[in-house]
């Protein structure tokens, strides 16, 4: 008697499975009725009253020729190079690399590949032409001048300049 019992629970568990299978297979869900808000479809809280907004405005561009009359107004201490450092890891070690090399992981797959920052040719730069070229230079425009903070530009420039030249 247990025999035919064991059988036939058996053939419930496996024909129960089978079924399980073919409703997910041939009639389960095919999410047909997934709600999709796009962005510009979808509605907004309103701001709170009294919010202040903690976006910087975009500093204007400088031309050119205004790039090449600028100085760093900071001094190339110890702890404003470090400070540099820190900005250089957030914003520019993914294409530059860690030495400046041109190296990063993300600069490797571009097409031409990140500057080599220790090069002359960008060493040489003075100062409000370097800084111009980091923020608008080749493969550097539009997003880098609303990206890096104006409070963060000279420090980037001093690290920089801390780059050893490379090996010949």
């Amino acid at each position: 008697m247990k025999r035919w019992f064991l059988r036939i629970a058996i053939i419930v568990v496996a024909a129960a499975g089978a079924a399980v299978v073919s409703y997910l297979l041939f009639v389960g869900p095919r999410m047909y009725d997934q709600p999709h808000v796009r962005a510009f479809q979808a509605v907004m809280p309103p701001t709170p009253p009294g919010a202040v907004p903690l976006l910087e405005p975009i500093p204007a561009m400088p031309s050119a020729e205004e790039a090449k009359m600028l100085t760093n107004p900071l001094a190339p201490t110890p702890e404003n190079v470090a400070r540099g450092k820190v900005y250089y890891e957030y914003y520019c070690t993914f294409c530059h690399g860690e030495r400046g090399d041109g190296a990063g992981p993300v600069g490797e797959s571009y097409v031409p590949v990140s500057a080599d920052l220790r090069a002359t040719r960008i060493q040489s730069y003075p100062d409000g032409q370097l800084l111009r070229a980091m923020l608008a230079g080749a493969g550097h425009e539009p997003v880098m001048n609303g990206t890096v903070r104006e409070s963060h530009r000279w420090y980037l420039v001093l690290y920089v300049r801390s780059f050893k030249q490379p090996m010949p």
